[in-house]
Order: structure tokens, then sequence, then C-alpha cells
């Protein structure tokens, strides 16, 4: 609604993933299905998660358990006694999507030059004055707090331009 841009990278795991690279499944285009290291081929797909609420869905795919039972590499894939096998990948959102977008663009990478300033003023102000942590309950005196806090690193900054 206002045109507020966000100059921060997205997390790793939402843009590139968390699985390391042997731990990964092949993608099988023509049956649209994972195949497992082993080489056997997903019997099922499911989409879960609300579509559209700015939330990831993950696609779900399911193996045939019989076969991961005689697997020779089920060993710290299939748990014995589980009744199903599944491999979950996760659908990026919307507006993850656009975020990423966005940081491939000038805009970005030129506001993101100057984030380390700010960066370091809210970790002066979080660890040396105290702004980590409410000394009191109630929004009027983290206000409050908040207020003496900045207050006191802009003085300090005056003071050394001075």
């Amino acid at each position: 609604e206002n045109k507020i841009k966000v100059i921060s990278k997205v997390n790793p795991v939402i843009s590139q993933g968390a699985r390391k690279k042997e731990d990964q499944f092949d993608f099988n285009k023509d049956a649209d299905m994972f195949v497992c290291p082993a080489g056997h081929l997903a019997v099922r797909k499911a989409t879960q998660g609300k579509k559209g609420d700015n939330v990831n869905q993950v696609k779900t795919y399911y193996f045939d358990v019989e076969k991961c039972k005689q697997c020779p590499l089920r060993e710290g894939c299939y748990k014995p006694g589980a009744k199903t096998k599944s491999y979950s990948v996760s659908i990026s959102s919307q507006t993850h999507l656009d975020q990423i977008a966005f940081e491939q663009t000038q805009e970005f990478k030129e506001q993101s030059k100057h984030r380390y300033k700010i960066e370091a003023k809210n970790a002066e102000l979080k660890n040396v004055h105290g702004y980590d942590t409410a000394m009191s309950y109630g929004l009027t005196s983290m206000q409050m707090q908040g207020a003496l806090a900045i207050f006191t690193v802009n003085l300090k900054r005056i003071l050394k331009l001075l």
C-alpha cells in the first residue's frame, strides 16, 4: 500500500533451500515426480497449505514403503515401522518471489550498501544501551525506554561531532 521496499536479503533457506547436495532427491520431469537416491519413483504427490495466504505451500511426494523396506539405501532414509515415506519441497510464495527478483535490481544493490550503517546503530542501541530487553511492562514504558536510548545515542553523536 505505502510502496515500502525491504532492503534485506531473503534468508538462504527460502531462496536456495536447506538440503545438502547429497540429501537431495532427483526430479523426473517426464513423470513430474521425485526419484529417491535408490532410483524409486514417488507414487503420488499432494500440495499442502493454503493457497494465496502469503505462506509457502509444500508439495509432498510419497514413496512406496514396501520398496523402502527392501532398499539397500534405507539406512538413514527409512525409519523401521513407518507407514509412509515422503519428501517435501517448499513452493515459494509470491511475496518471496517478488523479493528475490527485487534483490537482483540495481536499486536494491545501491540501497543495501548503506544498510551496514543502520545495523551498526541498531547494534549499539541493543548491546550498549540496553534496548534488547524491556526494563518494565507496558507499551508506554517501552516507548519511554526507546526514546531515552535513542536520545542517548544522538547526544553521544552530537558530542563526538563537537
